[in-house]
């Protein structure tokens, strides 16, 4: 699959795609099958080797096994906007924790997030133009060192989690790939 990121492997065309608009969905399609022709069972449960849950953004510049150094089966990975611990994240979190024994969690947001460029104007932005305005909140935040600190706090004060005192913070730097750990206190 070709990327802008991976321009190097090959990008051929199929009479699916024209069949498909959706290209890009026709190629992950294509990629998946080349990887299945290779896939051995690993032989794990859905438990993760080293009890931890990782809750980072959605950002494409994170690729969070490489930085973190893990392997398939490691962790839980749990991303959205910001990285921001919703209450979806807490859910996750909670079947993480109480069904399937992790103990530890970190929390990574990141430099030049997108969340730090838009407001909950948004949410108005959308009622007025498809006449609904949406039941969640952007979370959006200026300062993604307060907005770790916010997430940590969410964390360690959820009365659904059993496992609050191994949580560290960090930012990632996306020019560097740099974890920074935020100082829960600060």
């Amino acid at each position: 699959m070709s990327t802008s990121a991976n321009p190097s492997v090959e990008t051929d065309s199929s009479a699916s795609d024209t069949a498909h608009p959706d290209k890009v969905i026709n190629r992950l399609v294509r990629a998946n099958s080349n990887y299945a022709d290779k896939f051995t069972d690993p032989g794990m449960d859905a438990r993760p080797v080293l009890q931890v849950a990782v809750v980072a953004c959605m950002d494409a510049r994170l690729d969070l096994h490489a930085a973190l150094g893990l392997e398939l089966g490691d962790c839980h990975t749990i991303r959205n906007a910001g990285g921001v611990v919703t209450d979806d994240v807490i859910r996750s979190l909670t079947i993480s924790q109480r069904a399937l024994g992790t103990r530890s969690i970190v929390l990574i947001h990141h430099t030049n997030c997108g969340l730090e460029s838009i407001t909950e104007e948004f949410r108005q932005d959308l009622e007025r133009e498809v006449g609904q305005r949406p039941v969640w909140a952007v979370e959006a935040y200026t300062d993604a060192e307060q907005d770790v600190r916010q997430s940590m706090q969410r964390v360690r004060t959820s009365p659904f989690l059993l496992h609050t005192d191994d949580i560290r913070g960090f930012v990632f730097d996306v020019t560097t790939g740099l974890l920074r750990e935020i100082d829960p206190a600060a």
